[in-house]
This record gives structure tokens, C-alpha cells and sequence, in this order.
């Protein structure tokens, strides 16, 4: 009797288990979902991106820096497509937003040299210094470089979340992305956009300040102020 009552129970406790992880599954594929769809009309091709009027700036999101300095594949096409942007007219500003949270590690310093390199204005490049995260980078885009109309540039993948992001933030968004090339590792990168389009609908709900915060830099004064 005991042995039947002590598997009734077992077999009770797996079956709530199996719902509760049905449950929480549906809610972070549901999310997901909500962040991808809400947010894909925003994505523009670079010649309508082109055609936007009253633009602040070109939003560059930071991604690996490699130990010789240079951009990692990801970011480099980011850059790429940022300076064709600018070219193009679509923005009078670049801001790169990256970390640099170590006196080693500067990705903001590598994404300015590019653009530099590519014959943009040193005084057009600004540079945030702390965008440590992909909320971080927006908020303090709205709260210190005073953005208000945004184009953000960065993979196709990362785009929505970024987009959702800007528009909890009350940033008028629009993103174009920068694949150029299939990624390694990519799978793994969807998977764990996921969980974090699911982390930063939380952060939209609590808007936490995000590390550092500080004077405002206006995106249409001289990003040399932004130089280290």
C-alpha cells in the first residue's frame, strides 16, 4: 500500500513539474515573440533608413574587441554599416556605445578608430564609454547624449531587443542591420537572445539606472569631448 500511495505521489509531483515547465517555456517563448513582432517594423533596409528625416545619430552597439584591438567579425560589420549609413546622410553623428569598463579593453576607442580610418570626423564620432549591456547603452543614450530619433545598427538577431529597448525607453527607434557573413556560433548566440529579450522586458517594466550615469553630452555638440 505504501509502495502504491508513495508512486501516486511521485507520479502527481512529476505531472506539476511537467506543467510548471510547459508554463514558464510557453511565457519565455511568448515573450520572445512579443519582442521579435512588435518590433520588425522598425527594421529598415539602409536606402529607407537613408530617407529618415531629424535623426540624431547612428547607434553603434559594441561587440568583441580582440586582444591585438581590432574588431571581432560581429563588430566589424557593425562599423561597416554605421560609416555607409553616415555616408549616405542618414545620421549627422555616429555614437559608439561599447565597453571600456578596464583600462585594457576599450571597444568604444577600436569602433572610433575605424570610422576615423574610414575619413569620418573625429568631432562626429561620440563615444559612451560605459554601454555595458545592451539596456545600458540606450538609456544612457537617451539620459546623457540626449538622442530622441535613433537609427541603431547591429545583427539582424540583436535588433529587436534593442528596438523594444528604445521604445520602453521613449527613444523614436528605427534599426538597419550588418549581416554580412554567417557568424560562428550563431545557435548559440539565438538561444541566449532569448533568455536576455525575456531579462530586459523585466528591465523595461523596473527601468533600473544602469552602472554609471554623469554630466550630459549633447549627441550635436563635438564628440572629441567623449576622447579619453
Amino acid at each position: 500500500m505504501k509502495t502504491k500511495k508513495t508512486r501516486r505521489i511521485l507520479l502527481i509531483c512529476a505531472a506539476v513539474l511537467a506543467g510548471l515547465g510547459i508554463f514558464a517555456a510557453a511565457i519565455v517563448f511568448g515573450i520572445n515573440a512579443y519582442v521579435v513582432n512588435s518590433t520588425s517594423p522598425q527594421i529598415l533596409s539602409p536606402g529607407e533608413a537613408a530617407q529618415l528625416k531629424g535623426v540624431d545619430c547612428i547607434l553603434v552597439l559594441g561587440c568583441k574587441v580582440r586582444d591585438s584591438g581590432a574588431p571581432s567579425a560581429m563588430l566589424e560589420d557593425r562599423l561597416r554599416r554605421s560609416v555607409e549609413l553616415f555616408d549616405a546622410g542618414a545620421a549627422p553623428k555616429l555614437l559608439m556605445s561599447g565597453d571600456h569598463g578596464t583600462i585594457p579593453y576599450n571597444e568604444v576607442q577600436a569602433m572610433k578608430q575605424y570610422a576615423i580610418d574610414k575619413g569620418i570626423a573625429s568631432e562626429d564620432i561620440f563615444m559612451d564609454h560605459a554601454g555595458f549591456s545592451t539596456y545600458e547603452s540606450l538609456y544612457r543614450a537617451k539620459e546623457i547624449f540626449q538622442v530622441k530619433k535613433i537609427i541603431i545598427v547591429t545583427q539582424e538577431y540583436h535588433l529587436y531587443r534593442a528596438l523594444y529597448i528604445a521604445d520602453a525607453l521613449g527613444i523614436e527607434a528605427y534599426g538597419v542591420h550588418s549581416n554580412y557573413r554567417n557568424y560562428a556560433g550563431q545557435a548559440g548566440f539565438d538561444v541566449r537572445e532569448v533568455l536576455a529579450r525575456n531579462k530586459d522586458v523585466l528591465s523595461c517594466i523596473f527601468l533600473p539606472k544602469p552602472t554609471y550615469l554623469g554630466e550630459a553630452i549633447p549627441i550635436w555638440g563635438d564628440g572629441n569631448l567623449t576622447n579619453d
